[in-house]
């Protein structure tokens, strides 16, 4: 970590764009970023495969990646009421150091259940980088810069989730899963040390010295706001939409109508690379114009993109695919930002319980909507997330209308 002696006053101004500091911080992240998701998402791209390989249903097999978000879910709700007792940097370096040694241990496991159990525990350490990136980003960011610099986090977290879906999805189709696994968590070391060596330390936080009964009262004020718990449901509801898509497709284009073997499939995972757009795109439209507007237009293309999903036609459903990622990155994207902007306080407790309704969405709604597929009923499957695409639009605009 770089900590190079500065002086009181320059120490007193936040990271502004094309300062040194500034660009430490937002490559720094989307570094940070890429490590965790490539590791939380790896056994997506091979659910397909584990599902053949220990002979379990699709759903099953979906525990593979609802145990890691579960294991995110809790960890973010025990760093809501711990996170602001510890430097930020030591909770972001801990995280992505734990999370790395559990994905190096994985191929070496041959049972199923344990892997879903340390799935869990890898959650529950990544859930660390989560609790506490945007709030250091809002806090060390000069506010003219912080839609960029949050999108670049965001940016990182879709790379890394697109690299370790499209790579584990080719490796293990050509080799194995074990191998595949190792891949990312190699990568994920490699990119850890990186982090390590780029991020500045925190200038604008000070541990919290308060007793955690104080930080109890915080948090059930902020579950009394009802705009707060609008976003809440937002992230809820899209990422659990998200995450059956792209839990399921596979089994759906491998069937027919489609027939697409596994390695045209890992080649879908690249739709990611309209997420990092819309990841950068929302950053800077965040910056331009309000955020609250640019939410509900990117709502709405989600709803849009949802309902191609029902078609046959594989060049509908790519464009349906696409519109779906890109529209879910760029709200993503605006409703972090809000959020941590919103709260005054307790930054890190805000955001830790946005991101563990965002991933209480993969856990459950990722999970539960494999009942689906397990019976075959895939236009109910689609009309479930496109439900919860009107459901988000509907908070969106209800959170936003008077802002």
């Amino acid at each position: 970590m770089n900590s190079n002696p500065i002086s009181t006053e320059r120490a007193l101004v936040k990271a502004g764009r094309n300062t040194w500091r500034y660009r430490r911080i937002k490559w720094s992240v989307f570094i940070l970023g890429m490590a965790t998701i490539a590791q939380l998402y790896d056994f997506q791209a091979l659910l397909t495969q584990m599902s053949q390989a220990f002979d379990q249903t699709p759903s099953y097999s979906s525990y593979l990646v609802s145990s890691a978000t579960v294991g995110m879910a809790m960890g973010l709700l025990i760093f809501a009421f711990i996170a602001d007792h510890f430097k930020r940097e030591q909770v972001m370096v801990g995280s992505a150091v734990s999370s790395t040694l559990l994905t190096l241990v994985m191929p070496l496991l041959s049972n199923f259940d344990v892997l879903i159990f340390l799935n869990f525990l890898k959650g529950l350490c990544i859930s660390g980088t989560s609790a506490v990136t945007l709030a250091y980003l809002t806090e060390e960011v000069a506010v003219k810069s912080v839609g960029v610099v949050i999108s670049f986090y965001l940016a990182g977290n879709t790379f890394g989730g697109m690299f370790g879906r499209f790579f584990t999805g080719l490796i293990g189709g050509w080799y194995n899963w074990q191998t595949a696994i190792f891949f990312v968590g190699i990568s994920a070391l490699l990119l850890t040390l990186v982090f390590l060596k780029m991020i500045p330390d925190a200038r604008f936080f000070k541990p919290l010295k308060k007793p955690f009964s104080y930080q109890i009262k915080q948090g059930i004020t902020l579950l009394k706001d009802r705009r707060l718990l609008s976003f809440y449901g937002i992230g809820f509801c899209l990422m659990g939409g998200f995450v059956s898509v792209y839990n399921y497709i596979g089994f759906r284009l491998e069937a027919a109508p489609f027939g697409l073997p596994h390695y045209v499939i890992a080649f879908i995972f690249l739709m990611y690379i309209f997420g990092i757009t819309g990841n950068l795109w929302a950053g800077v439209l965040s910056d331009r114009y309000t955020p609250q507007k640019v939410v509900r237009v990117t709502l709405l293309v989600f709803v849009m993109g949802t309902g191609l999903l029902f078609s046959s036609v594989l060049g509908i459903v790519l464009l349906g695919l696409l519109l779906t990622t890109l529209a879910f990155f760029s709200s993503h994207t605006v409703v972090g930002r809000l959020v941590a902007e919103f709260a005054s306080e307790q930054k890190a407790m805000a955001t830790s319980l946005y991101w563990l309704s965002y991933y209480m969405g993969s856990s459950i709604v990722g999970t539960s909507s494999g009942f689906f597929v397990n019976a075959g009923l895939w236009n109910l499957f689609f009309m479930t997330i496109s439900l919860l695409g009107l459901a988000s639009l509907g908070m969106g605009y209800y959170s936003t209308k008077s802002r």
